[in-house]
C-alpha cells in the first residue's frame, strides 16, 4: 500500500483561478502527482496520488496560500496507481449545481462527526437523503436514507422543491462520498428556508474509515471516481469494476451474469447495445486483450 490517494476541497474564493491553474500543474508534475484537480472561482476540489513523500510536499505547498490553509482532506491508501495522467481544470463550479447565487463560503448546515452520525440519522423527526447520482447511490448508502434518483446533481435543485417542504421537513441529514456536495446542498437548503440542515463532515469515506464496522450503518460499498471503483470500510478497495462499455459500476454477482461480458457489455446497458455499438466494443475489447498479452 505505497501509493496515497488524497481527496481534498475548500470553498474559498479564489478569482485568479486562471493563474492559479498553471502553478498548481507545475508543481503536481514536479511531485510526479496524478489524478485531477478542479479549480473555480468559488474554491478548489480535487483527488490526487502519488508518494508519502509527494502527497506532504503537494499539500505543504498549497497550504502555504493562506487562502487554502483549512483545505480539507481524506488519506486512503491503494497499492496501484488508481490515476492515468495529471489534470488541472479552470470550470464554473467545483461541484455543479448549477446555482451560481448559493455560496457555501457564505454559511453552510451543521457538521455532523461520524461518529455521531448514527444518532443524527435514527432520529425519527430527521429526513435522510443521499445527494449522489443514482448508480453510486444503489452501489451502497446509509439504511433508511432516500435515494432522489438524480442522474447529475444539477438535478438536486429540482427534488427539492419537487419533494421536500421546509414546513413538514423541519431537520434535514445529507450525506456524499466525501463532504463537498453536502456543503453546497445544505447551504441551497438553508437559503430556500429548511430550519435544521444537517450534513456528514468529511463524507462517507470518512465514515467509512473511524466507524468500526459492527457499528456501522452503511449497506454495501461506496463509488469513487477513480481506478479503485469502490471501497468498503477502513476505506479498503471493494468489489466492484467499471463496465468498460458504459461506465457503470457492476458487482460480482451482476458480472457472473449471462448479460456480462467484459468490455462488451453489462446487465446497465445490454439492452441499449445497437449493432454498430456492439461492434465498436468488440473491436475495442479486442485491443485491450492484444495489449494485455503484450
Amino acid at each position: 500500500m505505497s501509493i496515497v490517494v488524497a481527496a481534498f476541497y475548500q470553498f474559498v474564493a479564489l478569482p485568479d483561478c486562471h493563474e492559479l491553474r498553471d502553478q498548481f500543474f507545475d508543481r503536481c508534475l514536479a511531485h510526479q502527482i496524478k489524478g485531477t484537480i478542479l479549480l473555480a472561482q468559488e474554491g478548489i476540489n480535487g483527488t490526487i496520488s502519488g508518494s508519502r513523500e509527494a502527497i506532504d510536499g503537494i499539500f505543504g505547498e498549497l497550504r502555504s496560500d493562506p487562502r487554502l490553509a483549512n483545505l480539507q482532506v481524506k488519506e486512503s491508501y491503494t497499492d496501484q496507481q488508481p490515476f492515468y495522467r495529471l489534470k488541472v481544470k479552470v470550470k464554473p463550479e467545483i461541484v455543479t449545481l448549477g446555482r451560481p447565487e448559493v455560496n457555501p463560503a457564505q454559511g453552510v448546515g451543521t457538521y455532523v462527526d461520524p461518529q455521531d452520525w448514527n444518532r443524527v440519522i435514527q432520529d425519527p423527526e430527521v429526513i435522510v437523503i443521499d445527494t449522489r447520482n443514482d448508480f453510486e447511490v444503489r452501489t451502497g448508502s446509509f439504511q433508511g436514507a432516500i435515494n432522489p434518483q438524480t442522474e447529475s446533481f444539477r438535478q438536486f435543485p429540482d427534488y427539492v422543491q419537487q419533494n421536500l417542504d421546509p414546513t413538514q421537513h423541519r431537520k434535514v441529514a445529507m450525506f456524499c462520498t466525501g463532504g463537498i456536495r453536502c456543503e453546497k446542498a445544505s447551504a441551497y437548503m438553508l437559503s430556500q428556508g429548511f430550519e435544521t440542515v444537517y450534513h456528514l463532515k468529511g463524507g462517507i469515506l470518512k465514515y467509512l474509515e473511524e466507524v468500526a464496522p459492527e457499528e456501522s450503518l452503511w449497506d454495501g460499498e461506496c463509488f469513487v471516481f477513480d481506478q479503485r471503483v469502490a471501497v468498503t470500510h477502513g476505506v479498503e478497495e471493494g468489489s466492484y469494476e467499471l463496465c468498460l462499455a458504459c461506465g457503470h459500476p457492476v458487482s460480482i454477482a451482476e458480472r457472473q451474469s449471462d448479460q456480462y461480458q467484459e468490455g462488451i457489455h453489462c446487465p446497465h446497458c445490454v439492452d441499449l447495445q445497437t449493432e454498430e455499438r456492439l461492434r465498436r466494443n468488440q473491436e475495442r475489447q479486442k485491443q485491450r486483450v492484444l495489449q494485455r498479452s503484450r
